[in-house]
């Protein structure tokens, strides 16, 4: 099963028993799937970069090796979008952040007690 999980999409109603998981096929309340949270393994360093690859030549800071849930990832990320005065986005675990932002990104993860160094050129 390769389909995303998302909050609601992934439940469906009985009539007999309320909602339940379409993969599991537990009620709501007792589903083992929506309770499931995946940290990416890595080697604990994140990896700051600058990409335009696929992007009509606009550059964007690339955050990789963040070993955090989504939900986690979503939030850093809204306060790195914050700092950098920039917009973005997470995709697939990786933080994008619209510009070049590497220096600020690097110092804000830094004060966060991560260990953050710069990737590529």
């Amino acid at each position: 099963m390769a389909q995303s999980r998302k909050k609601e999409s992934n439940f469906v109603y009985s009539t007999e028993q309320g909602k339940m998981c379409a993969f599991c096929g537990q009620e709501k309340q007792m589903c083992i799937c929506a309770k499931k949270t995946s940290v990416p393994k890595g080697d604990g360093i994140v990896r700051v970069g600058r990409e335009t690859k696929g992007r009509k030549g606009k550059g964007v800071t690339i955050v990789k090796g963040l070993l955090l849930d989504n939900n986690s990832l979503k939030s850093l990320a809204k306060q790195l979008k914050q700092k950098c005065g920039s917009g973005g986005t997470v995709k697939d675990g990786i933080i994008e952040i619209q510009g070049d932002h590497r220096e600020t990104v690097i110092r804000e993860l830094e004060k966060q007690g991560l260990k953050a160094k710069l990737a590529g050129g």
